[in-house]
């Protein structure tokens, strides 16, 4: 039976959809029963997919969405179904796919054209609602695709079959074989150095992206290889990136990225995954150059989620939007005037250190960028940006996404329970322990939803979740030793095998109790992010480590393996994996035996030394010697501090000297 000829949008849990509850668009969520509609009126589907922070998907829904006409036009034609593609990234990844393999250049808001079988046939991004930028307006093109589908019906279902198939044996695909070597991922390396910019660092052109994931390859390469060129190069990009405007030196963040190749003027849009990711890879700076620009911008982004980003309960909001009083970056940018309006005379200071910054076709107010950073200028500086912060407060805000995503929430607690040790900071260590009480609060069973907004979750969360939030407990407990987040790491990594595992040694990202999806993939492929795939991997990786438990580690071996199989012949878009896998290749276990009571000068060792191929585990002195969980006939003393340094098979010899260990894991 169909649904209600009305919008059907205000009781979801995505703030996304809530923006759009009172289009007069007949919008429906993306669900079996808005499916089942489509097959039972043999019409074809508008599927729209985008996210709160988008700003063209903000001016395609003021300028299309909001229209009675158009919206007339779409609910006569079409069933039309909406999407956040942060609560669905599946469903996204599918379409976005279909997308790029007609020759399309992908993007958001994704636009596309399903047959009444929810298979896509034809596909863009943003349409304007009257032809301009050299394309059709948005009326146009539907009523092109309802003469298409009127005409050419049997046509059309057998091209969108084709492309669905297509799809399908990608994001599906099973292994082809090939072990993970360290000569592919060292060919990786090479190209991913090729094309970092030698000047202002990141990949080369326009716009820049931080590039996470490209980044870890070229620190682990630097781990692997000591070749000092890998770590330069992600050195390089941070230090520019964080003097430049994509990173706001008010608040601390980082925005999506810069549009420019200058890292200038970004897109303001604020997400919490690549303040999460900036924090590791700052961190993993300081610890090695002890540079005070990555222990500022830690503190400084650390801050900003503590502040700003917090929903009721300690987890963390998904985004802030780049608009605010319907325009780009407007929260952010400042005239010479506005500055000399808050700071008066010490105008001239401030600009000693700091710039207006522009960029090629910007018509907004310049975005402030550091020149250079000298630590020395820290106390003349921090008050004038107090000033400045204060000022820019009473401004309209951008809105936030108030949406917890499980998965990106564990990436954020991890890099703030590393970066904790790392700096010392009990209070950032409570902030990470909050968050995860608070995403903890909605697991049923070993189930994790992937979406949680006030009181409401969505359920079943993806595989990412589940592996997230066991490397969020990992490092939780490499923080505290606490038993429960050691139990909780391993319970989520069996919830991975049990509910998205492929009956071999891979998995799905979507659990196998999931009804509305056309078809489980993989997850393989990186976004910002790394990819499900890649998260599963160290999740099983880590989890084996923990439980000392060679079966495990067997395991995490086979899933790496079968992971580079798939994608070992498409290597870009899949560094998270390659990454991964190299972590599993090398990893390694420090436990340290130390008296609990006194100042435990090995554990500071460890903490100030961050490695993402090892594993750290912390036991008080008397330990009995098999709870260590070193590999089989090792059994030490375990009456005395000391540090054991371990693969599967061996250890290192015991350290007992801080100034040793040093020299053992710098080695």
């Amino acid at each position: 039976m169909p649904l209600a000829a009305a919008n059907l949008l205000a009781d979801e849990t995505s703030p996304y959809l809530q923006q759009h509850r009172d289009n007069p668009v007949h919008w429906r969520p993306w669900s079996r029963a808005a499916l089942d509609e489509a097959h039972e009126l043999d019409k074809p589907i508008l599927l729209s997919i985008g996210y709160a922070a988008c700003h063209w998907c903000h001016v395609m829904a003021h300028e299309s969405f909001e229209d009675p006409d158009i919206a007339g036009l779409m609910n006569r034609l079409f069933v039309n179904i909406k999407v956040d593609r942060e609560e669905r990234p599946d469903i996204d990844q599918i379409f976005m796919a279909a997308l790029n393999a007609t020759g399309e250049q992908g993007g958001w808001p994704l636009t596309m054209f399903l047959t009444p079988d929810a298979q896509p046939f034809w596909g863009g991004t943003y349409f304007p609602n009257t032809p301009r930028f050299g394309r059709a307006s948005f009326p146009q093109v539907l009523q092109a695709i309802h003469r298409a589908w009127t005409e050419k019906r049997d046509e059309i279902r057998a091209s969108a079959a084709a492309l669905s198939g297509h799809v399908e044996a990608r994001l599906a695909a099973l292994p082809t074989g090939g072990g993970f070597s360290g000569e592919r991922f060292a060919t990786l390396a090479d190209s991913v150095l090729a094309m970092i910019d030698p000047v202002e660092g990141g990949l080369q052109g326009a716009p820049k992206f931080p590039n996470a994931p490209l980044m870890e390859t070229l620190w682990l390469s630097w781990l692997s290889t000591g070749e000092p060129t890998r770590r330069d190069a992600v050195l390089l990009s941070l230090r520019h990136m964080l003097l430049g405007g994509i990173y706001d030196h008010l608040g601390g963040g980082l925005s999506r990225y810069s549009t420019d190749a200058g890292w200038a003027v970004p897109h303001f849009e604020k997400m919490l995954y690549d303040s999460a990711q900036l924090i590791r890879l700052a961190s993993w700076a300081y610890a090695e150059t002890n540079e005070e620009l990555f222990r500022v911008r830690t503190e400084e982004t650390i801050g900003w989620l503590a502040r700003e980003m917090r929903v009721p309960g300690g987890a963390f909001a998904a985004s802030l939007d780049a608009d605010s009083d319907g325009e780009e970056g407007k929260f952010y940018t400042w005239s010479a005037a506005a500055l000399e309006a808050v700071l008066g005379p010490d105008t001239p200071v401030f600009l000693t250190d700091y710039a207006l910054a522009t960029a090629p076709h910007w018509e907004g107010d310049p975005v402030l960028r550091r020149r250079a950073f000298a630590a020395e200028r820290e106390p003349v500086l921090a008050p004038l940006r107090a000033k400045l912060l204060a000022a820019r407060a009473a401004r309209l805000r951008p809105r936030r996404d108030d949406k917890v995503l499980v998965d990106w929430n564990g990436m954020a607690i991890a890099a703030i329970a590393a970066a904790a040790r790392l700096f010392g900071r009990d209070d950032w260590l409570q902030l990470a322990r909050d968050a995860y009480a608070d995403v903890l609060r909605f697991r049923d069973g070993d189930r994790l939803p992937h979406a949680i907004l006030g009181e409401k979750a969505a359920y079943p969360g993806l595989s990412s979740d589940h592996a997230g939030l066991a490397l969020a407990a990992a490092a939780l407990h490499q923080a505290t030793g606490g038993a429960d987040t050691h139990a909780d790491a391993l319970g989520f990594c069996g919830a991975l095998d049990r509910w998205y595992g492929d009956g071999e040694a891979g998995h799905f990202l979507t659990a196998s109790d999931s009804r509305d999806v056309p078809f489980r993939i993989r997850g393989d492929v990186d976004e910002a992010i790394p990819s499900a795939t890649s998260q599963v991997i160290l999740a099983k990786t880590m989890a084996a480590q923990l439980a000392a438990d060679p079966d495990q580690a067997s395991g995490a071996q086979a899933t790496a393996e079968a992971a580079f199989g798939r994608v070992s012949q498409q290597p870009f878009g899949q560094a998270g994996i390659y990454n991964a896998c190299l972590v599993t290749l090398s990893a390694t276990k420090l436990v340290i035996v130390e008296d609990e009571a006194g100042r435990r000068p090995l554990r500071q060792v460890a903490d100030r030394n961050p490695d993402p191929r090892r594993t750290d585990l912390f036991l008080p002195l008397g330990t009995d010697p098999k709870a260590l969980g070193l590999p089989p006939g090792i059994l030490p003393d375990t009456r005395r501090a000391a540090a054991y340094l371990c693969t599967a098979t061996s250890c290192q010899a015991p350290v007992m000297d801080p100034a040793a260990l040093e020299t053992l894991l710098k080695a």
